[in-house]
């Protein structure tokens, strides 16, 4: 099964040998609290499906191409909405993080359909959702990981374009990933990495991607992260046992569950999102709310060098996000690799705190 925005570079599991041990004590308290109030996303049931339903109702997208929200309600007004990359699904991609966006407010993750996909219906349901906080007086942050933030850069793009911009509070977008070329570069022969040579088949316009390609993605990614999920040593200090068997099982099942026709779909909807040269053209900004643009320092194991996405966002970054920051998160002796929120979580989190720490939750005025 294809998928680009792994958490990690093919070699990241080897890699987790050398990581320097976190805090014993923050690790402790972690797991602790992870028993005593285990992650339980549920379904939610939008209360809002205007948009969603007019999509269905056209015939632009088919219901097997909607994605699942889950929520974890907490008390809070700063709810979060989690856009994950290919694998592992939203739930997985910040599970590590999710103790900490939780103190802030509700969690709702995002879960890309199987047997499908389709980008005006995503942004439909997503324009659903934050209609629906809307009413609440909710104003939400956007949590999103490599595909998962090229997604939310086309909602933002769409949401311009209408002339509606959106009620959230801030944006967080970790090694974006908006376009074929930032995985596949069309000048290379040859993909530089395994995960290019992989999905060269589905990037590359005019090329086959049939079964075999198909079976071929999914061989690799499912061996690479069974063989991380086993190195039980490696992952001990950041997993407990049985957090590191449900992050094994939920990784593994969606990428035997993904059929071809959800796979061709996630994949080619990166051609359907508009380049990233594009973005400034039309001499407005994408979000004036706080932005946190995140990249690691090792994006090269999973993005080409002339990424259009960080091309555009390094040029016209203040054009497009007038009120962002880019960092680019360091682990020292351990290279932090494209999206690895669940390996170097303690690389991570820091970024995370101090961004959540400047949001002010605003209230918006309710219709009487």
């Amino acid at each position: 099964m294809p998928a680009v925005p792994v958490p990690v570079a093919p070699s990241a599991f080897g890699m987790l040998a050398r990581l320097g041990p976190p805090s014993p004590l923050r690790a402790f308290l972690r797991v602790t609290g992870y028993r005593i109030r285990p992650p339980q996303p549920v379904p939610h049931a939008p209360a809002v499906v205007r948009a969603s339903a007019e999509v269905l109702a056209r015939g632009w997208a088919e219901a097997r191409q909607a994605a699942t929200i889950l929520c974890e309600r907490r008390a809070g007004d700063l709810p979060t909405i989690v856009l994950g990359g290919f694998v592992p699904e939203s739930t997985e991609q910040v599970f590590l993080l999710r103790g900490m966006l939780l103190r802030h407010g509700s969690v709702y993750y995002l879960n890309y359909p199987r047997r499908g996909f389709s980008v005006r219906l995503l942004c439909a349901q997503i324009d659903d959702l934050v209609e629906e906080l809307g009413r609440r007086g909710q104003r939400p942050v956007f949590v999103s990981v490599s595909f998962g933030a090229g997604l939310l850069i086309e909602w933002l793009r769409r949401r311009r374009e209408a002339q509606r911009p959106p009620a959230i509070a801030g944006t967080v977008m970790v090694s974006p990933v908006a376009c074929r070329e930032d995985i596949v570069d069309p000048s290379e022969p040859k993909p530089s990495t395994l995960l290019g040579r992989a999905l060269k088949p589905f990037c590359v316009p005019g090329a086959g991607a049939d079964a075999p390609a198909i079976e071929r993605a999914r061989s690799i990614f499912t061996k690479m992260f069974e063989a991380g999920a086993n190195n039980r040593a490696a992952l001990a200090g950041l997993l407990s046992a049985s957090e590191l068997r449900h992050l094994r099982s939920a990784v593994v099942s969606s990428l035997r569950g993904i059929d071809a026709t959800g796979a061709i779909e996630r994949i080619r909807a990166l051609g359907e999102l508009a380049h990233p040269s594009s973005w400034a053209a039309a001499g407005a900004p994408l979000c004036s709310a706080p932005s946190l643009i995140l990249y690691a320092e090792r994006e090269e194991s999973v993005m080409t060098g002339s990424s259009p996405t960080r091309s555009a966002l390094d040029r016209d970054r203040l054009a497009l996000f007038p009120s962002s920051q880019c960092e680019v998160v360091g682990g020292g002796s351990s290279p932090v690799q494209h999206a690895s929120l669940i390996f170097h979580y303690y690389h991570f989190l820091p970024h995370f705190e101090a961004f959540y720490r400047k949001l002010k939750p605003s209230k918006l005025v309710l219709a009487a």
